[in-house]
């Protein structure tokens, strides 16, 4: 009998737990990221290739009531724990990344208009200097009307050309 013991005894593998603070932060990384992609519109969540019924889950809690969105987002982080989240995680941190390089890049055209409103022709010097291939009358136009705008109070619709023409020439 001893012997038929041993051989139950092997054929089971000793499960380590998790303790209960590990699990509780698990689940709130999962509520997290939840949350997050909770803020994505349909398009965006279609780029994480997710199981239909969590993108379903994700776009009902956006119209929901406090009550139903907590019970919602204990629903999407049960349907998470089903998944894979690291794939998920890494397609979030592209679009955050991608997100900041563009948010960069804004801020750089809006130096630069900013700079080219104040400063004049040192300033659109400087950029034909740095971007050759801009157009430099269609800049100084701009640049000129823009000033007129500004002073006139008027609407700033050469401002907005001159921003979009910036970001062509800076982002190529």
């Amino acid at each position: 009998m001893y012997d038929t013991y041993d051989e139950d005894y092997e054929k089971f593998e000793l499960v380590e737990r998790l303790n209960k603070s590990q699990q509780k932060r698990e689940i709130q990384a999962l509520l997290d990221l939840g949350k997050k992609l909770a803020q994505f519109d349909a398009g965006t969540l279609a780029k994480f290739d997710l199981p239909p019924e969590l993108q379903q889950a994700l776009l009902d809690v956006q119209s929901m009531k406090l009550g139903a969105e907590k019970r919602q987002f204990k629903r999407i982080c049960k349907l998470l724990r089903q998944i894979n989240t690291e794939s998920l995680q890494q397609t979030f941190e592209e679009l955050e990344e991608k997100k900041a390089e563009q948010d960069k890049s804004f801020h750089r055209c809006e130096r630069w208009r900013d700079r080219l409103l104040e400063e004049g022709q040192t300033a659109i010097t400087d950029f034909m200097d740095k971007f050759p291939q801009a157009d430099a009358g269609q800049l100084r136009q701009l640049v000129r009307n823009a000033k007129k705008e500004i002073e006139h109070d008027k609407p700033r619709k050469s401002s907005r050309a001159l921003f979009r023409l910036l970001r062509e020439c800076i982002l190529g």
